[in-house]
């Protein structure tokens, strides 16, 4: 187990939602708010890896302790991977999530083929410079309106129809069994088993 993890993020909820996700795995877990005066990290990458390895190697130098960033964002089959590593902001820089839904929704208009994915890659960087990049996704479903009051990003509009139900509709302890998170982080942890970092 790692005593200390640096994550990549000033996102409290994913913060909190990569504690429940590593728990064995980490100690502790804490962000960028937690650091005084943290890089400024652009991430200009090409592909949702490079991002996650340009923050996590960042961190790392500036921190002295391993630092995991994940790039995760929404590829839509109709839109030709769409937002992809521009989920966050597609609606612009600074964008807030209602934004962005609604900036997707208007581009899929009345599409049929809805299918998407939520993809996840997550680097882990040692101060000694060792890397570990793994990668998660989760299957589904952009519904023409938003259902549910949990999660961020674009969980209201995400069907799973496994479940019935959209990732703003799950319990969160579901979600941690099932999200691009979960199984990225379920890849981690049996790439760290035998490794000491």
């Amino acid at each position: 187990m790692i005593d200390e993890i640096v994550l990549a993020t000033g996102n409290k909820g994913k913060v909190k939602e990569f504690e429940g996700l590593l728990r064995g795995v980490a100690g502790k877990i804490i962000g960028l708010g937690d650091l005084e005066s943290p890089p400024e990290i652009v991430e200009d990458g090409d592909t949702f890896m490079e991002n996650a390895l340009k923050k996590a190697r960042a961190l790392a130098k500036y921190s002295g302790k391993p630092a995991l960033a994940d790039d995760s964002g929404l590829a839509v089959d109709a839109l030709g991977g769409k937002p992809g590593v521009y989920s966050a902001r597609y609606a612009g820089e600074g964008a807030t999530d209602e934004k962005n839904i609604d900036k997707l929704l208007r581009e899929l208009g009345d599409t049929e083929n809805r299918r998407a994915r939520f993809v996840c890659f997550l680097a882990l960087v040692t101060p000694d410079g060792k890397e570990t990049v793994v990668s998660g996704k989760c299957e589904g479903i952009i519904l023409p309106e938003r259902r549910g009051g949990g999660g961020f990003g674009y969980d209201p509009v995400f069907y799973i129809p496994r479940y019935g139900k959209t990732m703003a509709e799950i319990p969160a302890g579901l979600k941690n069994e099932i999200s691009h998170r979960a199984r990225a982080v379920e890849a981690l942890s049996k790439a760290l088993k035998n490794c000491k970092l």
